[in-house]
């Protein structure tokens, strides 16, 4: 069977929309960093191991349960897409109004084996109902249904999206010796993840309805 993804257009969509939510560096990546600065780079590159092999295991539940929802309905495949653009723009107001999600790291992080660093990231994040929702809302916005395949193409995407995360995460481990410490007490970092991941979440969001709107009208 050939490989289907999506076409480059969207996929250009995807990486640049993937970088800048990578690029801002939210709670995961500040753990990564207190990792790092406490136990070395190689703690970190662990720990980042550890969080993105769970991460490819919401792909693959993502993908399966997307492929079999549209199997059975084209119109309750278009709601998911939709309810996950709105699922977007919340957790972009969220950003922008809510409380800071940013751990408190300050106090320090204990001690943990390689093996341990591994597996406590990976179940941090495989239990993690946020990773699990933000796949099922995200990912979908850049498949395209009329090239089918969409289990193929959703699960391109989630190991592109993997793929991209280990390599800002592990530029950002490899940093973390130098700016570690300065980036979990600046203001100047807070106020700008605030901002600049709100408004990629809903221009996301924005983006993903009115493609949808703008699809039915050419129709």
């Amino acid at each position: 069977m050939d490989l289907t993804i999506p076409s480059a257009t969207n996929l250009g969509l995807f990486v640049s929309a993937t970088l800048v939510l990578l690029l801002v560096p939210g709670p995961a990546v500040l753990y990564i960093f207190a990792r790092s600065v406490e136990q070395g780079r190689s703690a970190g590159l662990v720990s980042i191991l550890g969080i993105h092999t769970a991460t490819l295991v919401h792909v693959v539940a993502a993908a399966v349960g997307l492929s079999a929802l549209l199997a059975s309905s084209a119109l309750a495949f278009s709601i998911v897409k939709y309810a996950g653009a709105a699922y977007l723009i919340w957790l972009g107001l969220k950003k922008l109004f809510g409380p800071s999600d940013i751990p408190d790291v300050e106090s320090g992080l204990p001690t943990r084996s390689r093996m341990r660093l591994f597996c406590e990231g990976f179940i941090v994040n495989l239990l993690n109902p946020k990773t699990a929702l933000f796949f099922l809302a995200f990912l979908p916005q850049f498949v395209e249904v009329d090239r089918g395949h969409v289990a193929m193409q959703i699960a391109f995407l989630g190991i592109l999206y993997t793929v991209i995360g280990v390599l800002t995460d592990g530029a950002y481990a490899l940093a973390a010796g130098t700016a570690g410490n300065w980036l979990k007490r600046s203001p100047v970092y807070l106020k700008a993840e605030r901002w600049v991941s709100g408004f990629v979440y809903i221009g996301l969001g924005l983006t993903a309805a009115f493609a949808g709107n703008q699809k039915k009208k050419t129709v």
